[in-house]
């Protein structure tokens, strides 16, 4: 049995779900998708872009585009951290966590809660399956809670 997480199972999903859907299974989605997989952490659309530039030509609007594609088919999420552009994060290879999220400055913090977990993955909601699941905690951090 193939493990779920591995790039080469993303990536056989990635042309089944475009084969599915009629969408065109171009180089430039290929290579904005493993470039996606080669990020640890957040990253932004522009952000993606410019490290493209150095090994891959795509235009930004190929970016977005395929960016929305990969939020449709659950491999990536889309975060809107307070007034910050939105940064997106790879569903895929990596560990359930949450986010601590300063209001003043912006600044992200990750943690993993094993019980916030073991809650979230035991709830059963009416008439919704869930994929993947993060929590934003919003307040100040420590260079920034003097000034509330």
């Amino acid at each position: 049995m193939k493990d779920a997480n591995t790039f080469e199972t993303v990536k056989a999903g990635f042309t089944e779900y475009l084969v599915k859907n009629q969408y065109r299974r171009t180089p430039e989605r290929y290579a904005i998708l493993e470039h996606i997989n080669a990020i640890d952490g957040h990253f932004t659309a522009e952000m993606l872009f410019k490290t493209m530039q150095n090994n891959f030509r795509v235009s930004l609007a190929s970016v977005y585009n395929s960016l929305d594609l990969l939020i449709k088919m659950g491999l990536i999420i889309r975060h809107q951290f307070g007034n910050n552009p939105a940064e997106y994060e790879r569903t895929f290879r990596t560990i359930i966590h949450h986010h601590l999220v300063c209001s003043n400055c912006g600044k992200i913090k990750e943690f993993t809660d094993k019980n916030l977990k073991t809650t979230i993955e035991a709830k059963k909601f009416n008439n919704f399956l869930p994929h993947h699941f993060s929590l934003c905690i919003y307040g100040y951090c420590n260079k920034c809670k003097h000034l509330i």
